[in-house]
């Protein structure tokens, strides 16, 4: 693995992802509580024994760079090992990064320095626990030009990914990216073969082919829409199935671009058995973390005409946090997440320093860093009413509340004023009996 480099692509602007990316960019959202998403890809990385890593980023990098830097810098330089942000330079021309593949193009002097052998390219915002070493060893022993992962989908969600067909010896001999009418797997016609945005190419083939696109009229300058359906006639392009070692079955992977789906994969890590296990210790998810003292439950009162009971099930709760007599039920609350008396959370997702008021209940909510949710305040019970509130309601009901929200006295979120300065530590406060 010595001499593969990794390419995550970290610039997604995540625009069906608002309003978690009003501030940052996709794969800075955090997720599991302690984590963002681009820990995943980072630690697939690091688990498979690949140890240079080029971050390219874009869209409102601040926070991705930040949590970088402090979580990520672990690493030898004088073993050659990195990882390593790059923002668009403009060096080759006046433009940002145009498309994915443009965004490999943009840095080919800093990746003829590093001269790896073979560059595996991946997205820095799914979800997913994957050993890149058998996906590489398979790409070199093939002598393919290039390898793509892929998992078989429902034909309807194959209308959002790149569709493959495959010949016998797993070598692609047609590929559409984002097809109106997806072409179903042989024998299944109601699944689809899905690229998952994960590419390995031999070096000097993917610069060749990226120097003839950009000069290319037209091009979108994107793997899936140029680069891939250019190679598939003449050169060797071979698909590699994203298979779970243990069952056989299709591996667990899941594209966190939507409001609901992100609740979803999140809501995935709470069951009894889940699919992507944070607790391997096998498979280590690294990220920063802040040194936290462990989480607190505080309360048990029972006494006749009351019960406040500080109590979390069916949930993760981070470092920091303190459930102080309110009732938590198959949520995830981050670092420094506080419960007062008498509310309720349930089936909800709380990121850091949230603050719950006293008997305010909220259901089937996320609820981005730093909000302090007014006493008794109801969420998720109502979806006009929240509305109302000027938060964001998915078609399945999922209500957002963006980072930093406080409200009004009427339960409204109140427009942040512009540059104004808010410190992002709450004071501390001691609730009353």
């Amino acid at each position: 693995m010595n001499n593969v480099l990794s390419v995550i692509l970290a610039g997604g602007k995540g625009s069906r992802l608002e309003p978690l990316t009003t501030d940052r960019s996709k794969p800075s959202v955090p997720f599991g509580g302690g984590f963002r998403i681009i820990d995943f890809p980072l630690s697939n990385c690091i688990n498979s024994g690949l140890r240079k890593i080029l971050v390219v980023t874009q869209y409102k990098a601040a926070s991705l760079e930040r949590h970088i830097e402090r979580g990520w810098h672990f690493l030898s330089a004088e073993l050659g090992e990195f990882v390593t942000v790059r923002p668009p330079e403009q060096r080759v021309d006046e433009n940002w990064y145009l498309g994915t593949a443009d965004a490999l193009y943009q840095n080919i002097y800093t990746i003829e320095k590093i001269a790896p052998r073979h560059i595996l390219i991946l997205s820095g915002d799914h979800i997913y626990q994957m050993d890149y070493s058998d996906f590489v060893a398979d790409h070199i022993q093939s002598e393919a030009d290039c390898s793509i992962a892929c998992l078989p989908v429902p034909i309807d969600e194959g209308r959002r990914f790149g569709v493959m067909e495959v010949d016998d010896e797993h070598r692609i001999v047609d590929f559409h990216e984002k097809p109106a009418n997806p072409s179903p797997m042989p024998g299944d016609p109601g699944q689809c073969l899905a690229s998952m945005g994960i590419y390995v190419f031999r070096t000097e083939f993917l610069f060749e082919h990226l120097c003839r696109d950009a000069n290319t009229p037209n091009s979108h300058r994107d793997f899936g829409k140029d680069i891939i359906p250019s190679i598939i006639q003449n050169h060797l392009v071979r698909a590699w199935p994203f298979m779970d070692k243990q069952t056989g079955e299709p591996a667990y992977w899941k594209d966190v671009g939507t409001l609901d789906s992100y609740y979803e994969t999140n809501m995935d890590l709470i069951s009894i058995d889940p699919q992507c296990n944070l607790y391997d210790e096998g498979w280590p998810i690294r990220s920063f973390q802040r040194p936290l003292p462990p989480p607190k439950f505080v309360f048990n009162d029972v006494s006749p005409g009351q019960k406040r009971v500080g109590q979390a099930v069916d949930s993760m709760v981070c470092p920091g946090s303190i459930i102080s007599g309110g009732t938590v039920e198959r949520s995830i609350l981050g670092p420094s997440v506080r419960i007062n008396s008498y509310a309720e959370v349930r089936d909800s997702i709380l990121h850091e320093g949230v603050e719950v008021g006293r008997s305010a209940r909220i259901r089937r909510a996320i609820i981005d860093k730093q909000v302090q949710i007014p006493e008794g305040m109801r969420i998720g019970y109502d979806a006009e009413e929240d509305r109302r509130h000027g938060l964001t309601v998915t078609e399945s009901g999922i209500v957002a509340v963006p980072k930093n929200a406080r409200f009004d006295r009427n339960s409204n979120v109140m427009k942040p004023h512009i540059g104004r300065f808010e410190s992002q530590q709450r004071p501390v406060t001691r609730e009353t009996r």
